[in-house]
């Protein structure tokens, strides 16, 4: 049960940037189509990735399995920021999920999706972590305590 409730460290970013891809292109198609009960589609896969890491998220899945070994030599990058940058997600869909189908407040929903789609889109096209640079900044504040993430909080060890 503890390797099933476990994220991976490292993470092979262009198994991130992937899954990255997929969230964007989701969170697109509930703006284009209205269809919000893809909020929580999305909602469940990052709440699934925070809590298991790929092993139970279908995209997660893909994204290690199936996509990212066929684009070449894994590059990797520490497991803690994106876990962090996940569970960023994991909130943003969930309150959108809330927004639209408990609330009815679809201008919330539709925001808190559009944001979603450019925090992926930047993840996924540009290698632009937002949540891991929110990370580092609580970890260069204190907020984030060094043992969280050893080799994030000495760069020179890279």
């Amino acid at each position: 049960m503890s390797t099933l409730l476990s994220f991976p460290n490292p993470v092979n970013e262009k198994a991130a940037r992937v899954v990255a891809g997929g969230v964007a292109l989701v969170a697109a198609v509930i703006l284009a189509t209205g269809w919000q009960w893809l909020l929580v589609v999305l909602a469940y896969g990052f709440w699934a990735r925070v809590l298991t890491g790929p092993a139970l998220s279908p995209l997660g899945r893909f994204a290690t399995g199936v996509a990212a070994p066929r684009l070449g030599e894994p590059h990797y990058v520490p497991g803690p920021p994106k876990r962090f940058a996940q569970a960023i997600g994991a909130v943003v869909t969930t309150l959108a999920a809330v927004c639209a189908l408990a609330l009815d407040w679809t201008t919330g929903a539709e925001v808190l999706t559009a944001l979603m789609v450019v925090f992926a889109t930047l993840e996924s096209v540009f290698r632009l972590c937002v949540g891991c640079k929110i990370f580092a900044a609580l970890m260069a504040a204190g907020v984030i305590p060094d043992e969280i993430c050893a080799e994030c909080a000495n760069i020179w060890a890279r």
